[in-house]
């Protein structure tokens, strides 16, 4: 940089860099009559020409030992020493000294003088004040280029990206003779943050036509071109790098295929870049790689990554010097389903920061063990002495664990607590989950409350509260109340609420309104719900969860299961749950061999089943009689897809032995379960029993029932009901007896109908 003094980056009021060649330091406050330069050690062979410069007074001799460049580093330094409004700028520390010597100075006459000023323009910025940074230099009657550079780079690292770009095109380009790498990566870093692929693609333009294609200026363009997701021109830009490709430019380009979605070729260049020999990965890059891993639920990739990062010493102060890669490796095993690798990593770090506790908390809530996620934020230790404080993510996911516990007073601590911390009020993430974690703890008021709340405050412009009215609308379907849950999604898709954008209905509002048509049934809510699948239709919403919604509502709506079978023959994408409704359906309307049908379909199609599907299969089995399948389905269950069989399952098991009439088996059976069984094993047998005169039998089981639940009504009324269908009506009135002895009463039934809107109970004792 050679010239004049604006070609010099000045660091300090009395430190100047000028050339590595000819580098020079001013030692002292003000240079006085014995100042002295301190040279660097390879010019010492010239210290002889330089040791002394009495005021640093210009002189007009000519070293024959100095560089053109040399001598006019020192008549800089002569300038700057007879300019002490320069050296007093030196002494701000703060904005409010900056401001009482920029007033000072322009009382006695602020000096026409372009370092002073563009001193000032670099000291506001640095204080945050771009606009009066902007005023002093708008004040500059002709700044250079260098006055030029010190605006845009405070533009940008005060996050002012459009100012950035703007000051760019309208001010700097005019002065920029030559290429500079620092303003084109500065300003392609600001396109970059505007995700801006138009801008920096006529940057590119000018770098090229510059003919400034140095691997610094080539590293910001594979970066800006990834994140504005154009992946191929960032390769492309990669590719132009052919000479000193470094760490850098390859994590930029590995970075910007995990971030596409692109992780495979993100891999393969991994292993290119190993290849390449002379390159070694750092954090950064492991840390890409790890996200990517997460992405792809490769966990095996994802640990030998793991060991990388522990072979190179990293995981010691893993946190403290990258907490990205901290956080990284803790969600690659939460997505994976290793959430005990991750309480690992967790465990293993030095320190534990918010990014790290809240992932933790975060990845136990979403992996079904909401215990563990309240048990670590209510950890005193977490809290105590560190200063760590929940944000608006962990109070979301604790009150998602709350929800998922159906923790009410756990729940509503929570809420005081982001009240108090002030992360509640307008955070949509944080009242989207409060309303969830009410309507799934039964309170379905106070989720009405923070709905309507909710609903009542002005959105942004590109955001809608969709999610809100998924919330309350499953909420309310969830307790029962599928009426209601149908009047809402009536107003949500006729009202533009206070929203800027009204909410729209998705694939979730959907599921959740034909759900409350199921679960309401009769021909009204058949026309509700064949009125919203010809809407889905229409709209070209489908997926396995919509389609399984409208199969299950046509299976309990419809007069056979033959439409809910041409829905199912009508998905394309289907799951364990899809052919669990399949099955369910056809056992609804009492077709057996049809639900056994698909049960031996589903696993021709390599689907795997679950306990939910077992339960429904040997129910049908039941139903039909088949004790040879249902057995057969019970063994594989347990041997070969490892199961441990619920009561549901045994209860199955019973029933299907007592309704053809195998009762030692059945009683065989029941003694021999793990568990202690209840009222949904001991009712099948001694309906069994009733049903192929088995009392001897039956009266065995009901004195051990009444033995093992002496205090419970339901046992009771079940075997009032045993001796009722024998017709030994005196041993029934007995069992009643007892039951008034003990004052032991059971719930009523009640069932509901919707007459003019008007909901009639009635109420069966």
């Amino acid at each position: 940089m050679a010239g004049s003094l604006r070609h010099l980056k000045i660091l300090n009021p009395l430190t100047v860099t000028a050339p590595k060649a000819h580098r020079i330091i001013i030692v002292g406050v003000i240079p006085g009559p014995k100042s002295k330069i301190r040279i660097p050690h390879r010019q010492q062979h010239r210290r002889r020409h330089l040791t002394t410069l009495p005021n640093l007074q210009p002189s007009n001799s000519i070293d024959p030992f100095e560089t053109p460049a040399q001598a006019q580093t020192i008549a800089s330094l002569r300038s700057i020493s007879s300019n002490p409004s320069y050296l007093l700028l030196g002494t701000v520390k703060n904005p409010d000294s900056l401001r009482k010597i920029h007033a000072l100075l322009i009382v006695h006459g602020l000096p026409d003088d372009l370092l002073c000023k563009t001193k000032l323009v670099s000291l506001y910025g640095s204080f945050g004040r771009v606009e009066v940074a902007r005023s002093v230099f708008d004040g500059i009657p002709c700044p250079d280029f260098y006055s030029h550079k010190v605006m845009i780079r405070w533009y940008f690292l005060n996050e002012l990206y459009d100012e950035t770009v703007m000051f760019y095109n309208n001010c700097l380009r005019k002065c920029l003779r030559e290429s500079d790498d620092i303003v084109f990566s500065i300003v392609l870093k600001a396109c970059c943050q505007l995700r801006d692929a138009d801008e920096g693609r006529k940057i590119h333009c000018r770098v090229v036509k510059a003919g400034s294609l140095d691997s610094f200026v080539l590293t910001s363009l594979v970066d800006m071109y990834a994140k504005c997701g154009e992946i191929e021109s960032s390769r492309e830009a990669f590719n132009e790098i052919s000479d000193n490709r470094d760490v850098v430019s390859w994590t930029s380009l590995i970075a910007g295929y995990v971030q596409n979605d692109c992780v495979e070729q993100g891999l393969d260049m991994f292993n290119k870049m190993r290849e390449h020999g002379f390159v070694e990965v750092n954090q950064f890059t492991l840390g890409s790689l790890v996200a990517g891993c997460g992405k792809l639920r490769a966990l095996h990739q994802g640990k030998w990554l793991h060991g990388c990062v522990i072979k190179m010493g990293i995981m010691m102060s893993l946190n403290l010097n990258n907490p990205l890669l901290a956080t990284a490796l803790l969600d690659m095993y939460v997505k994976c389903g290793s959430v005990r690798d991750a309480r690992s990593v967790f465990d293993g770090l030095s320190t534990i920061d918010l990014v790290s506790w809240t992932a933790m908390i975060v990845g136990y809530a979403q992996m079904g063990e909401p215990d563990e996620a309240l048990r670590l934020f209510v950890d005193r230790r977490r809290w105590t002495g560190t200063g760590i404080l929940p944000n608006s993510v962990t109070i979301a996911s604790v009150l998602s664990a709350c929800g998922q516990l159906a923790s009410f007073s756990m729940g509503r601590a929570t809420h005081c607590l982001a009240l108090k911390l002030n992360v509640a009020a307008e955070d949509e993430a944080v009242e989207n989950a409060l309303i969830d974690m009410y309507a799934k703890c039964r309170a379905i008021g106070d989720a009405r409350y923070i709905f309507d709340d909710s609903i009542s405050i002005p959105r942004k412009k590109d955001t809608n509260n969709t999610i809100a009215w998924n919330s309350i609308i499953s909420g309310y379907w969830q307790n029962g109340d599928g009426f209601h849950a149908l009047v809402l999604f009536r107003q949500m898709i006729s009202s533009s609420s206070c929203s800027v954008v009204p909410p729209r209905p998705d694939a979730v509002t959907f599921v959740s309104a034909i759900s409350a048509c199921a679960s309401l049934g009769g021909a009204t809510t058949l026309a509700i719900g064949s009125s919203l699948h010809a809407y889905l239709v229409k709209a070209g919403i489908s997926s396995a969860y919509v389609g399984t919604a409208l199969l299950n509502f046509y299976a309990k709506c419809g007069d056979d299961a033959v439409s809910a079978r041409l829905v199912f023959d009508e998905m394309q994408e289907k799951n364990a749950v899809t052919w669990g409704a399949m099955i369910s359906a056809y056992g609804i309307h009492g077709d057996s061999d049809e639900s056994i049908a698909v049960f031996s379909n589903m696993l021709s199609s390599m689907e795997q089943p679950n306990e939910a599907i077992f339960s429904t299969v040997l129910s049908a089995c039941s139903r039909a009689g088949k004790l040879g399948d249902g057995c057969k389905h019970f063994s594989s269950m347990c041997q070969r897809y490892g199961f441990v069989p619920a009561m549901k399952h045994y209860a199955c098991m019973v029933d299907l032995m007592a309704r053809v009439g195998r009762l030692k088996e059945a009683l065989d059976f029941i003694e021999g379960m793990p568990i202690r069984p209840d009222a949904s094993v001991y009712g099948p047998f001694l309906h069994g029993c009733s049903l192929h005169s088995g009392f001897d039998l039956g009266d065995v089981v009901a004195r051990r029932m009444l033995d093992l639940y002496p205090d419970e009504a339901c046992y009771y009324v079940l075997l009032s009901n045993y001796y009722s269908l024998d017709g030994r009506w005196n041993q029934a009135n007995q069992v009643r007896d007892l039951m008034k002895q003990r004052r032991l009463s059971k719930s009523p039934g009640w069932s509901s109908a919707d007459l003019d809107q008007v909901s009639c109970l009635a109420s069966v004792g």
